[in-house]
């Protein structure tokens, strides 16, 4: 046997892994019948129709857009001159540094959520608006972003930047002109990952939400505590259909290696 038979079947299995569950899930979205149940008994759109129905899954789906790209922009407006410093100009203690940006990534999200919902009932009296929850969805997209402008700036054709300084150009001028379109795909490529990780996170969400609004996540979590029809199954395909299109158009702008670290 081929020693490329045995890698191309174990590769086929980690996809059959990774893709059932979903599949299984769209399946069960399109169900005839009252209850979430595979196989499907008939194909039916119309738990669709209940979700746009539906006051407050629409709700929340807006919402949770509008907090993906809010935390998307100011995550990229926060990370890329972080990034640009990183790698640029800072000469000394550059490990702890990139440990810091890195942090939300590396630690535990629930204790990142914790200490958030700690410090704003401390000295910002609650969660009684947006501004907790788009700071916590700020804070774990920022990484993203900064892993993204720092593996662009590290690509960046050597000399460039010398080359357009020694021309005459101003350090303004140069990042205008030559370095930004150079890094744009990692800032875009970094805030499309941003908004994937906002649009999808329940841990911060559940924490910092604002008394009387859900994100479309948390929406999902109370109604199966109360309902389990395929409405659920169609709710969870809108919401992996949108990222697999994030992702699709990450790959067709940029490519998927604007995303390798």
């Amino acid at each position: 046997m081929k020693t490329g038979v045995p890698l191309a079947l174990f590769v086929a299995t980690v996809y059959v892994f990774l893709l059932l569950p979903i599949a299984i899930v769209i399946l069960m979205s399109v169900n005839a019948g009252e209850y979430l149940a595979f196989p499907p008994q008939g194909f039916s759109l119309r738990w669709y129709v209940a979700f746009f129905d539906s006051a407050p899954f629409t709700r929340a789906f807006a919402l949770s857009v509008v907090v993906a790209l809010v935390a998307a922009f100011l995550a990229s407006i926060v990370a890329a001159p972080a990034a640009i410093f990183y790698v640029r100009y800072l000469r000394v203690g550059r490990e702890q540094y990139r440990l810091t940006m890195l942090a939300p990534l590396l630690l535990p999200e629930v204790l990142t959520s914790i200490a958030l919902l700690f410090f704003f009932n401390q000295y910002f009296l609650g969660t009684t608006t947006l501004g907790p929850l788009l700071i916590g969805h700020i804070a774990i997209a920022i990484p993203f972003v900064f892993l993204t402008v720092s593996s662009a700036l590290y690509n960046l054709p050597a000399g460039v930047e010398e080359a357009a300084r020694t021309l005459g150009a101003s350090p303004w001028t140069t990042f205008r002109r030559v370095t930004f379109p150079l890094i744009k795909s990692g800032i875009m490529t970094g805030a499309m990952l941003a908004f994937i990780m906002s649009f999808d996170n329940v841990n911060i969400s559940l924490l910092l939400k604002p008394l009387g609004t859900s994100t479309l996540p948390i929406q999902l979590f109370d109604y199966l505590r109360y309902d389990f029809d395929p409405t659920a199954a169609a709710v969870s395909t809108i919401s992996v259909t949108l990222t697999l299109l994030v992702v699709v158009v990450i790959d067709r702008i940029y490519g998927l290696r604007a995303v390798r670290f």
